[in-house]
């Protein structure tokens, strides 16, 4: 059974991210976290959009599994990737390959808070300058980015409110196949 793992916030200017027990899931993100709200300015993400420009945010959310961070770590060859490293908000338990899941997948909630998922989250080299500074080897930077390659997580936005708990029980809606 799919589960919360952990909740964890960015409080400051940084992306690293720190576990909280629980949270509110509002319309912009996790109220508190640096990534809230309804639009964020456009980046290297977004090249079809000058830089800066305000956009809708489909980044409200980062998600990762503990599965997916412990392959991550061993193909990196350190004992331990945690979530909050990754700037993770939300760590997932049992569900092994969580960056397959297509866009559109909608992860329900008992409160009935709903996160539709808008992408698979392409890793970049910030979170390999925080594991090689964790670890004390610089050479570790760079590797972060192959050994995370449709590893790194999805990215979500809230479709529904309210509250999410540490060890609720997922529920995860996949979107209709094409024909």
């Amino acid at each position: 059974m799919p589960k919360v793992a952990e909740i964890l916030i960015a409080r400051g200017d940084g992306f690293v991210t720190e576990v909280t027990g629980e949270v509110m899931l509002q319309f912009g993100g996790f109220v508190g976290d640096r990534h809230f709200g309804p639009t964020r300015p456009s980046c290297s993400r977004t090249p079809w959009h000058p830089r800066g420009t305000p956009i809708a945010n489909t980044r409200q959310i980062s998600i990762v599994s503990l599965e997916e961070c412990a392959v991550v770590a061993a193909e990196m060859g350190v004992a331990r990737v945690y979530p909050s490293w990754l700037g993770a908000n939300l760590a997932t338990k049992n569900i092994a390959d969580l960056s397959a899941l297509p866009p559109s997948t909608r992860i329900l909630f008992p409160s009935g808070a709903t996160l539709f998922v808008t992408e698979e989250n392409v890793p970049c080299k910030y979170p390999g300058k925080v594991i090689a500074q964790e670890y004390g080897h610089p050479e570790l930077a760079g590797s972060f980015v192959r050994a995370a390659l449709h590893r790194r997580g999805l990215l979500a936005l809230v479709e529904r409110e309210g509250l999410v708990n540490t060890d609720d029980k997922l529920k995860l809606i996949m979107p209709r196949p094409r024909p």
